[in-house]
């Protein structure tokens, strides 16, 4: 039946078989295998429609991907839909609004807004999609002042399980406005969204690393500052061991407001000596990407996130207790501010202080094996600093969405989900209700 797909839609239809198909399939985490019936590359928002509504007559099952991030594999005899196409970025500079296109990704939302002086509640990452990213809440290096990007959304435009094209808000319908708005986009298929943007014109950061050995100074300096932070400065902190080098502690940080404040807030990190360097410095808010330098290809990782109620001697002790390896790093995010305050969204508050995100490589199986152990170890040893709960944008393969969600909220989006797609036509990553 996939087969008719391509006399439904302009865009490129790839099937089995098909030369570039295995390419086509593959998520940004090329560890996680992602079996498909076809891969459909929309054209346009009509595309979207057309495929829903072939999608339905069929039978079939469509899992979008705009750009391939935070794919877990489940994707069996599912169409998988690309909406690289759609990348429209249109700034309101009057009305501090942008309204981009589904394919449409950070570093193009930030540059343009920045010409404006405006910023949205972009993460580390600016090849990351806006929609995909959104859709799952959105932890923003921002966040802190701003809360999940998720909350800024003003509307909607999407393709329902019938094949048709809505603009969904607050007004026109308030279930699945609120479900979209973090949910994990298991509703419906989202074309374009509209959010507020920030006058922030200031932004200061960095990373500072130093020798592993320093890990207790830094971990101490963390501690003291993120007590005290105000809600523009954000910080993490990190313990990394590459291959074939030697082990090393780092913070980063990201401060909305001028170098001269961000200097005096970070003055601790300076006091401990011995940095192997320090990029710190004023940028521009399209520059986020440059804090973490994080890898712009694809690669193969496993990894795992966790909430933590404290950091307190005991927790920061677990943390350092050990080598990470075969890990090659355990990050610590300070969240708190906005992200606790009460929210509309199905995204909704974050009372824990922390989060700690660990990452290993996943080159062959046994690797994936080895992260994923150590990972389950460290939780473990961590016991009850560990809150169970879960940002939709971390959980992993083996979780599930009651993770991140409490029961009433998952019991109304599993109510939206069987009013809104009772055929099934629409999986997201993490399915409400899988």
């Amino acid at each position: 039946m996939t087969k008719n797909l391509r006399d439904v839609v302009k865009g490129r239809v790839l099937l089995p078989g098909d030369e570039e198909f295995e390419q086509a399939r593959k998520p940004w985490n090329v560890a996680v295998d992602q079996p498909v019936a076809a891969v459909v590359e929309a054209a346009d928002a009509g595309d979207v429609e057309a495929l829903v509504r072939q999608a339905k007559k069929d039978g079939l099952t469509i899992a979008a991907q705009p750009s391939g991030h935070g794919a877990t594999g489940d994707t069996g005899g599912a169409i998988l839909l690309r909406t690289a196409a759609l990348d429209a970025v249109e700034i309101r500079p009057e009305e501090r609004l942008a309204r981009v296109g589904a394919g449409a990704r950070w570093g193009q939302v930030q540059a343009a807004a920045g010409e404006h002086g405006l910023t949205g509640l972009a993460g580390s990452m600016p090849l990351v999609s806006v929609t995909g990213y959104t859709l799952g809440g959105g932890l923003s290096w921002f966040s802190r002042k701003y809360g999940y990007a998720a909350e800024r959304v003003r509307a909607f435009d999407v393709v329902d399980a019938d094949g048709v094209a809505r603009r969904v808000s607050a007004d026109s319908d308030p279930d699945l406005f609120f479900a979209l708005r973090g949910g994990g986009g298991d509703f419906a298929l989202v074309t374009a969204v509209e959010f507020e943007l920030f006058p922030e014109p200031l932004l200061y950061g960095g990373t500072i690393t130093w020798p592993g050995h320093l890990a207790p100074e830094v971990f101490a300096a963390f501690r003291e500052i993120t007590s005290a932070a105000p809600r523009e400065l954000s910080l993490w902190a990190a313990r990394v061991q590459f291959p074939g080098a030697p082990p090393m502690v780092g913070i980063s940080a990201a401060y909305l407001g001028s170098a001269d404040e961000g200097r005096d807030l970070l003055a601790g990190l300076d006091a401990i000596g011995g940095a192997l360097s320090d990029s710190r410095g004023a940028l521009a808010t399209a520059d986020l990407g440059v804090i973490t330098n994080e890898p712009t290809d694809p690669s193969p990782g496993a990894s795992r996130g966790e909430l933590l109620s404290e950091l307190d001697d005991k927790a920061t002790e677990i943390l350092l207790a050990e080598p990470i390896d075969p890990l090659i790093a355990v990050q610590v995010r300070h969240l708190g501010g906005a992200l606790a305050d009460p929210a509309t969204a199905a995204s909704g508050t974050v009372a824990e202080p922390y989060l700690v995100y660990m990452l290993g490589l996943a080159i062959t199986p046994e690797m994936a094996q080895g992260a994923r152990d150590k990972q389950a170890r460290l939780a473990q040893a961590l016991g009850g600093y560990v809150s169970g709960r879960k940002p939709y944008t971390f959980l992993s393969a083996s979780d599930t969405a009651a993770a991140a969600f409490p029961a009433q909220t998952l019991d109304r989006l599993r109510e939206i989900k069987r009013a809104r797609d009772p055929q099934g036509v629409f999986r997201a990553n993490f399915p409400v209700l899988g």
